[in-house]
């Protein structure tokens, strides 16, 4: 069971956009940030344990004098080995900081050349693997960025092509140096996933075919690809092969965030029919299929919910943004 703690207000209100929150803990410090897009904007919050907002800021994209700021499409937080830094997209480039968003130390351009007079270009899909943060694009492509262990030196080293259609949402998951095994999976907007092993040069291992519904959200995690659709299912396949074991009718209306608690397993989903839902993955030792169980479901009464994020890897606590809404739900278990 879960109860409803503090919310933590905003200054404005979240944007009407797929997995619109990140979450960022630092155990350490005895806080957490988080982060949501509104417009040309996104605001970066710390919060106390019991939700007392501690500090704000708001992120643009830089352009010229006289010229109006691009909508931002997401943000997040980019966990590496050595470093955290926080990734910002919009339609016009994409922008690295410092974790508490003070100090933008990278920045890249996107490139028109793709884009056709009628299609808008955009930045959309963020993730972190071993030393390299990825960002899928408008065209179906994947940059991949080369990060280092201090400094602004970064740079762009692939460019990953496995999609025909704008990419929606990437999920990593560390394969702590084990040869072969997927840990990192996209999606886009015709609902076509791809599995691919990091490296010095990434390598796709399995294309899983869309079925004519974009997949906004997904997540990986001991080998199970989890991808939420807009016809509001949850479907979870195996990463190796691409087979489908379960499909779940989650949600009513569009899937607009998935987040996984790593420690437990714990799959949480969200979406615009006002629910949130948390599910329990397991993988049977014996006949090695994916089950599932459904441990929780909150509704967010008249609410679009646009973003999800449990706040810690236990899956103990999570938090919700919804559209138009000018707060952060937070969530704990009892």
């Amino acid at each position: 069971m879960f109860r409803r703690e503090r919310s933590i207000p905003l200054r404005g209100s979240a944007a009407a956009l797929s997995n619109n929150l990140s979450v960022l803990q630092l155990p350490a410090r005895d806080l957490t940030h988080f982060g949501v897009v509104h417009g040309p904007s996104a605001q970066i919050l710390s919060a106390a344990p019991e939700g007392v907002p501690l500090a704000q800021r708001q992120l643009q994209v830089k352009v010229g004098v006289g010229v109006s700021p691009p909508l931002i499409t997401q943000v997040h937080w980019c966990i590496l080995p050595f470093r955290v830094l926080l990734v910002l997209t919009s339609h016009r480039r994409i922008q690295m900081y410092e974790s508490d968003g003070s100090l933008m130390v990278y920045w890249h351009a996107l490139d028109s050349g793709d884009a056709s007079s009628a299609q808008a270009m955009f930045a959309r899909g963020i993730a972190a693997s071993v030393h390299f943060i990825c960002v899928g694009t408008w065209s179906g492509r994947i940059l991949v960025f080369d990060i280092p262990a201090k400094g602004p030196n970064i740079v762009l080293s692939e460019e990953l092509a496995g999609h025909q259609t704008a990419i929606t949402d990437i999920a990593t998951e560390r394969a702590q140096g084990q040869d072969g095994v997927a840990d990192m999976v996209t999606a886009d907007d015709s609902g076509v996933l791809c599995v691919w092993r990091s490296g010095t040069v990434f390598t796709l291992l399995t294309r899983i075919p869309g079925f004519g519904v974009p997949c906004p959200s997904v997540q990986l995690w001991q080998g199970i690809v989890a991808a939420g659709y807009g016809n509001g299912q949850v479907r979870l396949y195996d990463a190796t092969t691409g087979a489908l074991h379960v499909q779940i009718s989650a949600h009513a209306r569009t899937v607009c965030a998935l987040d996984l608690a790593p420690e437990v397993g714990k799959l949480l989903s969200a979406a615009e029919d006002t629910f949130v839902h948390i599910w329990k993955l397991n993988r049977n030792p014996e006949s090695g299929s994916i089950e599932v169980e459904h441990c929780h479901g909150e509704c967010i009464s008249d609410t679009q919910v646009c973003g999800a994020r449990f706040c810690d890897p236990s899956g103990s606590s999570f938090a919700v943004t919804g559209y138009d809404l000018a707060e952060i739900l937070r969530f704990s278990s009892v």
